[in-house]
């Protein structure tokens, strides 16, 4: 047994071996769109992920779209509003700097053909690839919605081939 103090709270809490906490693991990444239609249309013809397309549209803030990503991972787009209206948060402009989405890639030069990749499917370059100071080439661009993308070849974290 544990005793930890939370950072949220401050309180004093106790862990034991038998607390079922939350496991390091992402399943689904939800990004908030504005067009769900021209988002899909980025990411499937853009980008080229796979989907099946819109689902849901028969429910009040259901529909949405998911893309299949490597290790099981979901990417899911859904527009704003229904995100806002789920979760009971106000609707907010967007904030490009709050997060990142990484994609790490197999060499420099794939980190030029992904971004040029995305820039001819609507995407606005944020910095153009350039050597990192640790040892990487790397650059960020925008998707149609504002959501921080950046590719990266770091040679000590190379990228499952899969997909």
């Amino acid at each position: 047994m544990t005793l930890h103090q939370t950072p949220f709270s401050g309180r004093l809490s106790l862990t034991t071996k038998e607390t079922k906490a939350l496991k390091p693991r992402i399943s689904v990444i939800t990004l908030g769109v504005d067009d769900l239609e021209q988002a899909v249309l980025f990411y499937r013809d853009g980008l080229g992920f796979s989907t099946e397309g819109i689902v849901g549209q028969e429910f009040e803030h259901g529909a949405v779209a998911f893309f299949d990503l490597s290790s099981g991972l979901k990417l899911a787009l859904w527009p704003r509003r229904s995100l806002a209206h789920d979760s009971g948060l106000q609707l907010l402009p967007p904030n490009a700097a709050a997060f990142s989405i990484g994609h790490n890639v197999m060499s420099r030069s794939e980190v030029d053909e992904v971004m040029g990749q995305a820039e001819r499917a609507g995407a606005r370059i944020v910095k153009p690839a350039e050597d990192t100071f640790w040892g990487g080439y790397a650059g960020y661009f925008q998707d149609i919605d504002g959501h921080l993308w950046e590719v990266v070849w770091n040679p000590q974290l190379l990228p499952e081939q899969s997909l």
